[in-house]
């Protein structure tokens, strides 16, 4: 996915009326470029923005005032970095470097800004981002580069994120090959192929 769209905007409402009210509010306010919206565990909504930073900005901040005591988390980042922008909107990359790192947080807006902090100070790749649904509310980021960059990337985002909202942090130097393929097929569980391990142990053969 090939992002042209320098602002992206995430704002979490803690239920579908206000958080759908809020949508139409924000997407009459300005003339946003993308928009990806909907429900997501447990019983909440989110509303994710991307276009220039002045549509943006305008639609964030119509969604704040909108969604009042509704909105339960947020972020407007006006110059992410295009690999986060496109990871946030489904895109998704295979593993091909030494090391991988995993960074979850209990803050979807704030693991997007976590994500986009990490890769702009360090040599990492995104390879996907999910939020919330699906995962009880939570979000997470993968991400590869070399042991020392994914290292770095991992301590900035759990900093940037805070005790409150980091969840789970973890590092695989030397990622097992089946697992890397298992990966590139997407983190969730339904999406994932059965595979067969090269020298598996399989019941009936020599």
């Amino acid at each position: 996915m090939d992002t042209r769209h320098p602002a992206l905007a995430l704002l979490d409402f803690d239920g579908i009326p206000a958080g759908v009210a809020a949508a139409d509010r924000m997407l009459k306010r300005a003339p946003v470029a993308r928009v990806k919206a909907g429900s997501v565990q447990p019983g909440r909504f989110l509303v994710l923005l991307a276009g220039t930073v002045a549509s943006v900005a305008e639609a964030h901040a119509e969604g704040l005032s909108r969604g009042g005591s509704h909105l339960i988390d947020e972020t407007f980042l006006p110059d992410i970095h295009p690999s986060v922008a496109d990871a946030a909107l489904g895109a998704r990359k295979a593993a091909s470097a030494e090391a991988i790192g995993l960074l979850e947080s209990g803050s979807t807006a704030g693991l997007v800004a976590a994500a986009d902090a990490a890769v702009k100070s360090c040599a990492v790749e995104i390879l996907e981002i999910r939020l919330a649904d699906g995962l009880g509310g939570h979000a997470f980021a993968i991400m590869d580069g070399e042991l020392a960059d994914v290292e770095a990337a991992l301590d900035l985002g759990a900093e940037r994120l805070g005790p409150a909202r980091l969840r789970q942090r973890e590092i695989l130097p030397r990622l097992d090959e089946t697992l890397r393929e298992l990966l590139a097929a997407g983190s969730g569980f339904a999406d994932c192929p059965l595979f067969t391990p090269e020298g598996a142990d399989v019941v009936g053969e020599a």
